[in-house]
């Protein structure tokens, strides 16, 4: 039975969206995750150009610094916009984060900015003004969306994040384009990209103010939903999305290092393991679309078997150093992470409407954390125990196996939609 509330009486559920209205917020999460991902592949050649002498250890180390950064600021901006945006509105918050998020892209393309540090400053400033995007569009999905529909539509937005960090590289070949009409190599390049970047979110912002949602009403903010979460859960949750995105980020840079390190692995190879990552966890979020799993299995099976999986993979890249084996430890492990990320999503989605936004912050700032120190332990990790270091990034999911084991009341069936 789901909990009675003060408004049982009446219940008043949310509003659907309307497709274009769940269109455009889908858009500008994939244009946010597009613009981070074609910018990244462009920093090592845009740093070597920018500094008078640049070695290449020197340049890899600013790009990790600036990769940091920006998650820096995505862990900054997204409790803060969370929690403004419970007490101002949504869609006010989601529109100052475009804007913010256009002004630090164009402002790279300024003189004055052009500087190392510049750079630095403006990649925090992007981070932030994503972290106004992501966690607040999530919540304005969960608010105003029916319980029936709400799995599946946390299912695509997962699904369109990765879409948009996929095809991110795919703005370089128009910058390459412009490029050759210019003559002026990579740095038109990465011009190109930042332009193409800040005119896709001024097209999203455009689009928004046209299209987005007005506030609910009070009755259906105050109503706190069949699953309202307490601060404890939240804050396990959180717990959850940080370690599982420790163990992605120490994950893919175990690859990448595998593949400038070992013999056995070249850095082609190693690309194309992150690629295969990538869409292995973009079928599993379609799976969960379409089949409605978030809502048929509980979500503490589904968890368990994602922390099965991921740590099948880790075993597998940890005991065999052949190709076939290394790209079946990488898709169990893609598997299990892609399976977990969004059930936390929608376990999230079950917070009281007033709390959404902080809730949705929270997770993403959570994940921001998880995300920065897997990356800088990974890099120490692997360069102590080159294959080994697998085996040591299975411990935080074991750590929360035994979590889900001692703590069995924690999720089990706590979101299952009961008419």
């Amino acid at each position: 039975m789901s909990r009675p509330t003060a408004l049982d009486a009446s219940r008043v559920e949310p509003a659907d969206l309307r497709s274009a209205q769940l269109a455009w917020l889908a858009a500008a999460v994939f244009v946010v995750s597009a613009g981070y991902g074609a910018l990244l592949p462009l920093l090592p050649g845009w740093l070597t150009s920018m500094m008078l002498i640049a070695y290449g250890p020197e340049v890899a180390r600013h790009v990790g610094f600036l990769s940091g950064v920006y998650a820096a600021g995505v862990l900054i901006g997204a409790p803060l916009w969370g929690v403004v945006s419970d007490r101002t509105g949504r869609s006010r918050i989601l529109i100052v984060g475009l804007i913010g998020y256009v002004a630090s892209l164009l402002l790279l393309l300024v003189p004055a900015f052009s500087s190392l540090w510049g750079l630095y400053a403006l990649r925090g400033m992007t981070g932030f003004f994503v972290a106004a995007v992501v966690p607040v569009v999530s919540a304005l999905v969960a608010e105003n969306t029916p319980d029936q529909h709400r799995a599946r539509r946390f299912a695509w937005l997962g699904a369109v994040s990765l879409l948009g960090f996929l095809f991110g590289p795919a703005l370089n070949v128009a910058a390459d384009v412009v490029a050759r009409w210019t003559g002026e190599g990579l740095i038109s390049s990465a011009r190109a990209v930042i332009i193409l970047s800040a005119l896709s979110g001024a097209v999203m912002m455009v689009g928004l103010t046209r299209t987005l949602p007005a506030p609910g009403s009070a009755a259906a903010r105050a109503y706190a939903g069949p699953a309202a979460y307490g601060g404890a859960r939240l804050i396990s949750l959180w717990w959850v999305s940080g370690t599982v995105m420790f163990v992605l980020a120490g994950f893919e840079l175990g690859i990448v290092l595998q593949g400038q390190q070992q013999a056995v692995l070249s850095a082609r190879q190693a690309a194309m393991m992150l690629a295969e990552c990538s869409l292995v966890m973009l079928g599993i979020n379609a799976l969960l679309f379409f089949t409605g799993l978030l809502e048929k299995v509980p979500s503490r099976t589904l968890l368990a078997a994602g922390m099965i999986l991921a740590l099948a993979g880790l075993v597998v890249l940890t005991i065999h150093r052949s190709e076939v084996w290394m790209y079946l430890g990488v898709s169990l492990i893609a598997a299990g992470i892609g399976l977990i990320l969004p059930v936390v999503a929608y376990l999230a989605a079950g917070a009281s409407f007033n709390k959404l936004g902080a809730t949705m912050g929270g997770l993403a700032a959570a994940a921001g954390f998880g995300q920065t120190l897997g990356s800088a332990f990974g890099g120490w990790l692997f360069g102590s125990f080159p294959q080994g270091g697998f085996g040591w990034l299975s411990i935080p999911l074991v750590v929360m196996l035994g979590f889900l084991w001692a703590r069995r009341d924690w999720c089990a069936d706590s979101l299952r939609r009961i008419a």
